[in-house]
């Protein structure tokens, strides 16, 4: 009888770690593989395995929590179905071909940290629907083809640490929320269409260690709270229109490691610094 029941509790056990996740999950899955032309895919998956086989797929609990297919040759779309995968945590496909407009489904992974989706073919706007993304962490999109404002709901991503939207086609402002971002330790928006002046409270981001502005077009003076960012060892200017107190900034900011203000910032800022002297 003893041996009966251990042979039982052996074939339960088996079946429990060979569980897969549920349906709904795998036909998520396989949207985005026929999506993105999976068969040509550098490392493609056999759809008749287990998922917890397939490349680039971790899952937890019968859970699908993270998907790394970056540098896989993933050419097309987005499906829909992917706010089906909603115990996702880490989503990474960057380095790809794909294109088109982000589908407003992603927006619903609310238990995401990690959105890696830089050197694609992405374009059309951020939408205000990424506040949602609470549990973000990580949100990398550089090197793409997005265009229209930085939505303000962006303030909302309150468990944010890095924030890269550059090299796309962003125009408007820096919005003022984002002085919001109390954990950010990366924020990167040159080369894109931004204009206007520093938030003056980007000095509440405390936390902030990198700052890359350079290759837009902001202008005015650089705002004094910058003085109070004492982790930030990186700034990045160039390619701006800058003007302000550039030399009495610069010494007040000892923490710096890499500084880059181009040729016509710096002679900006100096000749506004000599009119303040000689104005005393």
């Amino acid at each position: 009888m003893k041996t009966f029941y251990t042979i039982i509790l052996c074939l339960l056990t088996t079946t429990f770690l060979q569980a897969d996740v549920t349906q709904i999950q795998k036909d998520a899955l396989v949207d985005i593989y026929n999506s993105t032309d999976g068969v040509n895919w550098k490392n493609t998956w056999d759809l008749t395995a287990p998922v917890s086989t397939w490349y680039g797929v971790t899952t937890e609990n019968n859970q699908i929590v993270k998907i790394n297919l970056a540098f896989n040759n993933l050419n097309g779309t987005l499906p829909a179905s992917i706010n089906n995968l909603n115990a996702l945590k880490v989503l990474d496909l960057s380095f790809n071909s794909i294109e088109g407009v982000l589908p407003s489904e992603i927006y619903q992974l609310k238990q995401l940290e990690t959105l890696k989706l830089y050197s694609n073919k992405l374009n059309g706007q951020l939408s205000s629907e990424v506040g949602q993304m609470e549990n973000l962490k990580v949100l990398e999109i550089y090197n793409n083809n997005f265009s229209g404002e930085i939505p303000t709901t962006i303030g909302k991503l309150n468990n944010i640490e890095t924030l890269i939207l550059s090299s796309n086609s962003f125009t408007g402002k820096l919005p003022n929320e984002i002085s919001n971002l109390s954990k950010l330790k990366i924020l990167s928006v040159f080369d894109n269409n931004l204009f206007g002046a520093i938030p003056t409270n980007i000095g509440e981001l405390v936390n902030l260690e990198e700052l890359v502005l350079s290759n837009n077009s902001f202008y005015g003076q650089l705002p004094s709270s910058l003085v109070k960012l004492d982790n930030l060892n990186t700034l990045l200017l160039g390619d701006n229109n800058f003007t302000g107190n550039f030399a009495s900034l610069q010494l007040q900011m000892p923490n710096i490691i890499t500084l880059d203000i181009d040729a016509e910032n710096k002679k900006g800022a100096l000749v506004t610094l000599d009119e303040e002297v000689n104005d005393n």
